[in-house]
């Protein structure tokens, strides 16, 4: 089942880009593209998923509807 991770991104002045998120808490992820960033944080989202799931059941999540909303980044 798939469910929505909501990510808080920022481009650092290092020129690298930072992911955080409210719903996984421990969830951190760096890359120097925002693909990177955003592959990096999925794999470690599906492991904290899992290892908490191990521990307390799954998380509550919201899961993904018919519709919703996704910011399309196009480089210029």
């Amino acid at each position: 089942m798939e469910q929505i991770v909501n990510l808080h991104i920022e481009k650092l002045p290092e020129g690298v880009f930072l992911a955080v998120s409210d719903d996984i808490p421990g969830l951190v992820a760096q890359g120097r593209t925002l693909q990177e960033t955003l592959e990096i944080a999925r794999d470690i989202a599906k492991k904290l998923i899992e290892a908490r799931a191990e521990r307390e059941g799954m998380p509550h999540l919201a899961p993904v509807k018919e519709h919703f909303d996704y910011p399309l980044v196009v480089g210029a």
